[in-house]
């Protein structure tokens, strides 16, 4: 077996095209944009190139195929105990030599750049996209979600990675019962005439994007390895976002105008990029269009939820779930709710979720592997 740099067009095709060979025949594989992954290794657009380096690498055994994958990666910004590096991107035929082989490589790599462990899969950029990998819960993937065969946890754990943090999915039924508590919280704030809430609207992104940066600055950015946002950087997401913002189901509370709560959501992209096989050039663009205008979309994503800090506990959640819900059951086609991942080592998060009522829909995993094996293997702190 052999490592090739992915450096020619032929190269990056056979990596993004190699887990769908794997996984041809499971009806939940939703192949990711290709784009997508391609911004991870364009130094011109991941800003993590300016404070790290990665390279990735197909795996070639004695007869020119293709058995594995992985990408190689050190970030200055991915700061832990110990100088850790990151691999990802990682897929592999079911066997364990060619996994230690692969593992080994990537080991190997990361030592001569003073690295002392390594952490997978993760991404080489936000967590966002493409972390952890899949080991309960082998549904359809949201939209920039990992998604792996079930043997790739064996291959993991018997190399000697250990768990690091889990990653948890939690959904709900839209039309499901909402917890009487949140019913009574509503009754009791829907009182204060100085609370209302309002649906976000496209045709005022940047006051809601300005919101959104206050409420989040406040309720996040302080708490365990959250960061301040600045509006500039909220106006630029929400715009990217635009084109699927769906103005029923992401909503915010104000205290006399002055924001004080936000729940945002969108519709599940891969619903629709499911039918698009990882590409997105102009013909998909209008076959995506289509498919947006024709094709119902049943699934929501959480992606953030957020009070600010004086008003946490008081009601101000069952006031905003409520009143949102009562209003896109109305108004839209959707049936399921899941949200973006939560780590275990956030139980502030984890106790929104269940307050929601919702189940665990799917758990992923972030690994660790020491490469001092005599050394203490730490979870991640809680928050």
């Amino acid at each position: 077996m052999k490592a090739i740099k992915v450096v020619s067009h032929n190269h990056i095709q056979e990596f993004l095209n190699f887990p769908g060979k794997l996984l041809m025949n499971d009806p939940n594989y939703i192949r990711p944009l290709d784009q997508d992954i391609e911004q991870v290794f364009d130094e011109k657009k991941n800003k993590f190139f300016r404070s790290g380096e990665c390279e990735r690498y197909l795996f070639i055994n004695s007869k020119g195929e293709t058995v594995g994958k992985i990408a190689v990666f050190i970030s200055r910004q991915y700061k832990q105990q110990q100088p850790t590096g990151g691999i990802g991107f990682f897929d592999c035929i079911n066997d364990q030599k060619t996994a230690d082989f692969i593992f080994d490589f990537a080991k190997n790599e990361l030592q001569q750049k003073g690295m002392e462990a390594m952490d997978g899969p993760i991404n080489f950029g936000e967590r966002d996209k493409f972390w952890g990998l899949l080991i309960d819960g082998f549904s359809e993937p949201l939209y920039g979600m990992n998604y792996n065969p079930p043997y790739y946890k064996t291959l993991f754990e018997n190399y000697g990675f250990q768990i690091y943090f889990n990653q948890l999915c939690f959904g709900r039924k839209i039309h499901d019962p909402v917890a009487e508590n949140f019913m009574q919280m509503h009754a009791r704030i829907s009182q204060n005439k100085n609370i209302t809430a309002k649906r976000m609207k496209v045709k005022n992104l940047k006051k809601f994007a300005d919101d959104f940066t206050e409420v989040y600055n406040k309720a996040w950015a302080s708490h365990g390895e959250g960061k301040q946002l600045s509006n500039m950087q909220t106006l630029k997401l929400f715009a990217t976002l635009k084109p699927v913002i769906n103005e029923h189901i992401s909503w915010f509370v104000y205290e006399n105008e002055k924001p004080i709560a936000m729940w945002m959501n969108i519709p599940d992209l891969n619903q629709w990029f499911k039918y698009l096989n990882g590409k997105f050039s102009l013909w998909q663009k209008l076959k995506f269009l289509f498919i947006k205008k024709f094709k119902t979309n049943k699934k929501m994503v959480g992606l953030v939820f957020g009070i600010v800090p004086e008003w946490q506990r008081k009601g101000i959640d069952g006031f905003m779930i409520w009143e949102g819900t009562k209003h896109f059951r109305k108004t839209t086609s959707f049936e399921d709710y899941e949200m973006q991942w939560i780590g275990d080592f956030n139980p502030k998060m984890m106790k929104i979720a269940e307050n929601l009522e919702t189940e665990v829909t799917r758990k992923l995993a972030t690994y660790r592997f020491l490469f001092d094996r005599t050394k203490e293997f730490e979870r991640h702190k809680m928050l």
